[in-house]
């Protein structure tokens, strides 16, 4: 029976980054993945793929409604949504293979099957081809999540749609409902309601993207609603019907009356939950808790000593890259390490366009904690380089502590926010003031000034160019 020092349960960015770390630090390492391909959901049905659509889709919206601006003239432009499919495709298969490549590189045997625990060291690897055992003196799980649903809105991956089905539509619809106002919803959203579809958003909250500061959502929001996407908020649905050619969305408003909408396709997407089933977390003693995670400690360990849960299956942000830093900390603390993560430096980001991104305290949070703050931002519309690009929405908006002026939060809608925040993340973690920020040189025109010049209002109210 093949013996490892260490097992990791699932392949996605979690996963692949523990086992390549504990590759690194000298251990013989084996990764189980129950599909073909390495990656999990983040890889092949997540971030990767609709990242694709979402940069096809602007490609094409810019087209359509921006570049005569540019002086740059279109006929018959058309969406072919075939082959913006397997462009996605293509993507996907290049960055699987990346992952194939780094399990070679790094000498991690690969198991494809469904991996479940026979006891606390042996692992079971059933496939189409039988089964097989392995042993391991740790073991790590990171079996990631899959779409959620409440009861009413089951989808039959037809008309009721989640994510992944979404990511393979071979036709633009002319109507589509979105239920749920979070990231998922509104990026697969944004990809079709850019496209030509009539996009509406049904979300039980008063706000989209409720757990980022509340600046940002409403920001975003009037920029969707001006391409064309309709928003229904403090809306709870009670049932979606798939009536053959379509469905039918039946929902409560906030005063409790009946409403309904129909379209082509309903997109469910009201979150994620963890993905543990046939784990057999029985035969070792372990349980999940009231929304399916495995409980863990600060270390990430269960209560069994030597087996270790990351990623989407334990508490926290589901987050791609929140998954890849606690790999990185339980291999490093199983090599006698001592690794930390704070997790209110883990970036949360949107990328619809403009793109959206946040990290450290938000507004409402300081608000509620009896925090002295103060707070300094700055519009796109007054940075040069946005002009040039024509991405003028948005603001960059720093929280700093009254007294000391350390930064607390940094909250931004804008071009490339994506890339931004990390400057935001970098500050934070070395406790920087929103003074160090405003007195550092930042190349001129970027649409990284729009940070420095947030800093500069954040600190004495002197932002130099509104």
């Amino acid at each position: 029976m093949d013996q490892f020092d260490v097992v990791v349960i699932g392949s996605g960015p979690g996963g692949y980054v523990c086992a390549i770390r504990c590759a690194q630090l000298g251990m013989k390492t084996a990764i189980i993945e129950k599909y073909s391909t390495l990656g999990g959901t983040c890889l092949n049905v997540g971030c990767i793929p609709s990242k694709a659509l979402l940069d096809s889709s602007e490609h094409y919206f810019k087209a359509k409604h921006e570049f005569a601006e540019h002086g740059i003239g279109l006929k018959n432009l058309e969406v072919d949504m075939s082959q913006m499919i397997r462009r996605k495709a293509e993507v996907v298969e290049q960055t699987t293979k990346g992952i194939d490549f780094l399990m070679k590189k790094n000498e991690i045997q690969v198991f494809h099957g469904m991996g479940s625990f026979v006891d606390k060291e042996t692992l079971k690897i059933s496939s189409e081809d039988g089964s097989k055992e392995i042993k391991a003196k740790r073991i790590v799980i990171a079996t990631g999540s899959k779409p959620n649903y409440f009861p009413g809105m089951e989808p039959d991956k037809d008309r009721i749609i989640t994510s992944t089905e979404a990511l393979e539509l071979q036709d633009v619809p002319e109507k589509m409902i979105v239920v749920g106002g979070g990231v998922i919803g509104l990026e697969l959203g944004s990809v079709y309601a850019r496209l030509g579809a009539e996009v509406t958003v049904v979300e039980f909250t008063d706000s989209v993207i409720p757990t980022m500061d509340r600046t940002l959502g409403k920001e975003l929001t009037k920029v969707l609603k001006k391409e064309g996407v309709k928003f229904n908020f403090n809306h709870k649905v009670q049932n979606v019907e798939n009536t053959g050619s379509g469905v039918k969305v039946t929902a409560l408003d906030k005063k409790d009356e009946k409403v309904t909408f129909e379209a082509d396709y309903c997109l469910v997407s009201v979150g994620r939950k963890a993905y543990t089933e046939n784990l057999g977390l029985e035969n070792v003693g372990l349980s999940t808790d009231n929304r399916g995670r495995v409980e863990v400690d600060d270390h990430l360990r269960t209560k069994v000593d030597h087996i270790y849960a990351i990623g989407d299956v334990v508490r926290g942000a589901m987050l791609a890259h929140k998954a890849e830093e606690e790999g990185v900390m339980v291999a490093e603390i199983m090599a006698g390490q001592k690794p930390h993560i704070n997790y209110k430096l883990i970036p949360n980001v949107v990328y619809t366009w403009p793109e959206v991104a946040g990290v450290g305290f938000t507004e409402e949070e300081l608000k509620a904690n009896g925090k002295e703050y103060k707070s300094g931002s700055f519009p796109m519309r007054a940075l040069g380089r946005a002009r040039a690009s024509g991405d003028t929405y948005g603001l960059i908006k720093i929280l700093a502590d009254k007294e000391t002026d350390e930064i607390l939060g940094v909250h931004m809608i804008g071009p490339r926010v994506a890339d931004l925040i990390s400057e935001a993340v970098v500050a934070m973690e070395y406790r920087a003031s929103a003074e160090d920020i405003a007195r550092m040189s930042h190349a001129h025109p970027t649409y990284s000034e729009a940070v420095k010049e947030a800093a500069l209002a954040a600190t004495e109210d002197r932002a130099m160019h509104i």
